[in-house]
This record gives structure tokens, sequence and C-alpha cells, in this order.
């Protein structure tokens, strides 16, 4: 640990040491906890991790010359908002004051960098009975609201105990959302008590392609899983307890082929032979959509309910993306649902679709959230932006008043590699390197100061096409979600100013915690020979991404 805790990662909006000398204060066995209203659960998380990997008990109590006192303060809501913080450590002990009970969550948070990494760990690796601190003096918020990640958990079924694993991480970054891909052509990845066959049958393909969907090569092992609705109350519940909220997507009207392949009348029937279809095994858009029909509509609708029972986020992302039209476009009951509804086309038809459930999901106090393809054929009323394809999306919907999370491809896409080498694995996309994630603004210039403000937060994200285990996640994943993490936390000047050099050493310190916490990381000199798939074909784009 650096002597002053300037490795802190993302680094906090102000922080002092209390006299030049500096100083330095022990947690030991008789260091308590003073939980004050409202911080029960940072104080459980504090004992379940920190107490964990140093070893010390952290009981509960006021009268002790050692404390870490834990407090809910309305002074620094109202001066750094609700998941502000203010940490002290000097001579009594350790203080942190929240806006909220997030705030001080996220205070604890630095609290255990601040510990070094040795408090990363499940065990004490040290028979040490104290534990050091610098004195020092932060005070911190984050920049915007909504700081998220999405994991794909469709395309790549991850077993539960990665998915806590990965809240862990999240939380651990001081990132606050976490987005579940749950469904897609490739897996139907959540248990629908009124429609079981939806895990019966979608939740499982016979085989995988391997790499990109021009590579020869196949898995030939069946691939599949899912997640009970126990299963999932767990991690959101898990989640909570971390100050995180996990937005589900449901995929509709495309990438539903795994849907479709459970029941076949949800397709377009009076094109395809939908009874034909089984749960796709390749990668890229697919043709095969739901259709416009009232079944469909009461489909989903059951679904959505069961959804809205385990979930509760405000938002849920109902995708809207990569919608072919073809088939809209062949069958005549689309045609007649278009002409019923005086729509202009099948890109409206997509937005009757949209509009549908954004009405659905208000009536029952939830935010609808898409891709920014829901902007095709007019937005629905109450909806939210997750702008994937550029800026422009969240552009044209901030200027139209609605709410935007940043997440464009071309930045913070982390299937994207990470450098030009051959020795890369799976390489797709853009070269999109640590500094360059570092280097990523959520807000484009473009907006003026009132419609920036409709930009609530960024989002990068994990698509597992090529990332077939939690190992392959990780190496994607870090070190750039680090970096992200400080985008969306942290005060940084513009692009060109932010200081990536001090960054860089503070990522000497980071790496230490990662490795503490088991993470499988990229390198900075390149990936280690197991981190390697030769020959495995990706898809590489060349030259500097364009800023769409």
């Amino acid at each position: 640990m650096n002597d002053t805790g300037t490795d802190l990662v993302p680094f906090p909006g102000a922080l002092s040491r209390p006299s030049p000398s500096g100083g330095r204060v022990a947690l030991d066995e008789d260091t308590l906890i003073e939980a004050q209203p409202g911080t029960d659960g940072v104080a459980r998380w504090l004992r379940s991790t920190v107490g964990a990997a140093t070893g010390l008990p952290l009981r509960d109590g006021l009268d002790a010359d050692s404390r870490v006192v834990l407090r809910v303060d309305p002074a620094t809501a109202r001066e750094l908002g609700p998941e502000g913080y203010r940490l002290t450590c000097d001579g009594h002990g350790v203080r942190i004051d929240g806006g909220s009970a997030a705030g001080v969550f996220w205070g604890a948070q630095t609290l255990r960098q601040l510990l070094g990494p040795a408090a990363f760990r499940r065990a004490p690796v040290t028979a040490r009975t104290e534990w050091e601190l610098p004195a020092v003096r932060i005070e911190d918020a984050p920049r915007f609201a909504w700081r998220g990640a999405m994991l794909d958990v469709a395309r790549h079924f991850l077993p539960k105990g990665d998915v806590l694993a990965y809240v862990d991480l999240l939380a651990a970054h001081k990132l606050n959302v976490l987005h579940l891909h749950l469904t897609d052509d490739q897996g139907w990845r959540l248990e629908i008590k009124r429609h079981p066959r939806l895990t019966e049958i979608g939740a499982w393909r016979a085989r995988t392609k391997v790499g990109h969907r021009a590579s020869p090569l196949w898995d030939e092992r069946p691939h599949g899983g899912y997640y009970t609705q126990d299963d999932m109350r767990e991690i959101v519940a898990y989640a909570a307890e971390r100050h995180i909220t996990v937005v589900p997507e449901i995929d509709i009207p495309g990438h539903s082929q795994a849907a479709i392949a459970a029941y076949p009348e949800l397709g377009n029937t009076d094109v395809i032979d939908t009874t034909s279809l089984s749960v796709w095994d390749t990668w890229g858009v697919n043709p095969n959509v739901l259709a416009p029909t009232d079944t469909t509509l009461a489909f989903y609708e059951d679904v959505l309910t069961e959804v809205l029972d385990i979930f509760p986020s405000p938002f849920v992302h109902i995708g809207g993306d990569e919608c072919p039209k073809d088939q809209w476009r062949a069958s005549p009951t689309a045609q007649a649902r278009i002409a019923e509804q005086g729509l202009a086309d099948e890109d409206e038809l997509q937005s009757w679709f949209i509009r549908h459930f954004d009405r659905w999901l208000t009536g029952r106090g939830r935010r609808l959230v898409g891709w920014d393809e829901i902007l095709e054929g007019g937005l629905a009323e109450g909806a939210t932006v997750s702008s994937w394809r550029g800026y422009a999306g969240g552009i044209a919907a901030a200027r139209a008043g609605h709410d935007v999370v940043m997440c464009p491809e071309q930045q913070v896409y982390l299937d994207h590699r990470q450098a030009a080498g051959d020795d890369e694995p799976v390489p797709i996309g853009f070269v999109r390197t640590l500094e360059d994630v570092y280097r990523f603004e959520p807000v484009p210039p473009a907006l003026d100061a009132d419609r920036a403000e409709r930009v609530i937060g960024t989002q990068a994200n994990i698509w597992t096409e090529v990332m077939e285990s939690r190992q392959r996640v990780d190496y994607q994943t870090f070190p750039r979600l680090a970096a992200f993490a400080e985008v969306a936390w942290s005060p940084l000047p513009a692009p060109e100013a932010r200081d990536f050099a001090a960054f860089e050493r503070r990522m000497t310190g980071h790496y230490a915690r990662l490795d503490a916490l088991g993470v499988d990381y990229r390198p900075p000199g390149g990936p280690r020979p197991w981190q390697r798939r030769p020959g495995v074909l990706g898809r590489p784009i060349e030259g500097a991404p364009p800023i769409v």
C-alpha cells in the first residue's frame, strides 16, 4: 500500500493528510464497530469481508479507544448527495459519514483499500494482530448515478457463484448497476413458472460455435443452464446488500430464437416452420423474431409479471436491438397488424411492440430501458435509452427529453480486444487499451448543459460470445473495468487532460488487490500462456474507432 493511500481506485474527489507529518491509525482485536441507525448492513459487510481477511472480530460497541464509526449523516447528503461519504482516519479511529447507507458502504470500500491487498482475501494470510491505516481525510461522491456493467449470461451461461463473485467485483469498484442479459437466441436463463419450456428447452443448445461465427471450429458439447427464481432472488438480495441494483433484460422482439424454439407459436408461423427451430448454436443477428400477435404480448406479460416479482429494480430492460424486419415484411399477420394500428412501416411496428411494454411497465411503477434501436419508429414516452451503437442515439434521446445510459460499442464494449498483438485471445473489434477506456467520456460535447443532465450514467458491456468461462470473462473485463469505474465515479478532467501515468501507478497497487481476489486479469505486458487461444478465429477491426 502507498503510504498516503494514493493508490485508491477509483480515486476520490478530495484526499488530504491531517498534518504534514502524516501519521497512522491501527485497527486491532479491540477495535469496535459503532453502527449508527441505518448502517447495520455495512457493519455486517465489514465483519464478513474485512473481518474475515484480517481475523479481527470487529465487534459491536461504543466504548473503545479504537472504533470504526458508521453514520448516515444528513449534512453529508446535502453537500455530497446520497452516495457521497466522508472518511476520516485519525487518532480517534475511523469515521465514515455517508449521505445514505450506500454512501457509508462506498466509504467502507475505500477503507478496505486503505488496509492493503491482504484485506481482499477470504481468510488471514498473516498472524498480525494490528492493521495499519494512513491518517487521512477523504471526501468523495460519484459523478453518475448509474455506474453499470452488463454481463451477458445468455450466450455463455455463468453459474450463480460466478455471478455473485462479479457482484463483489462491481462493489469493490463502486459500480452500482449489474445489468444481466438473461435471454437471447442462444439461451434463456431465467426460470418462468408459467412457461416452463423456456428453461426446459430454451436454456440448452446442442453445440456452440468456437470463436467468431466465421470460425470452422465447434464445441460439440451441449451448453446451457439457468437460474431458478430462488437463485435469482439470492443474487438480487446479495447485490442489494452491496447497494447494487440488478437490472434484468428480457430481449424483445429480436434475439428471441431460444423462446421461439420453446414455444413455436411466438414466431412468425405464417412465414416459416417455427417448429423446426432449435436454440441457436452460432453468433450474429438472427432473422427469427417474435410475431406481433396478441398471443405474444400476453406471453411476455406473463414473463414480465414474474420478472417484476423477482427484481425490485425500477428499470426493466427489454432489449429492442438488432431486430431484422424481413419476416414481418413477408407475414400477412404482421402486415395486418400494421394496417390495423395505422402504422407507417415495420420500424413503427417495432415501436408498437416497445410502446406496449412501456405502458405496461409504467402502469406497474417501473421504467422501460432499451438499446438505442428503440428510437426507430418513434420512442416510447417513458423509455430510457442505452446508447450502444455510438453516441448518436443517446444524443437524440437526450434532446428529446429522455434519460440516457451511455455505453458506446466503440469505447466500452469489453469483448473488444485489448491490444493489436497476435497473442490476444479471440481478437474481436477495435483495440481498446486500458488507456483508451480511461479516456472515455460518457457525456458528448454535442449536448448542452441542460441536455447533458439527461445522461444519468454510463455502462461497460461484457458480451460473452467468445467468453466460455469465468476465466475468459476476467481476462476481457480486467483491468479495463477498473479504468471504467474511475470514469464513472471520479471528477476527471477532459479526456486529453487525464493523467493516465498516475492512474497506471495506482494500478500497481490495484493489481495486487485483483490478485488477492483471484481475478484472472490481463497483465500489462500481455496475456499469460494459459490466457491465449491460438487458432481461434476472431474478427479484429483495424484503425481507431469512429466517434459516431
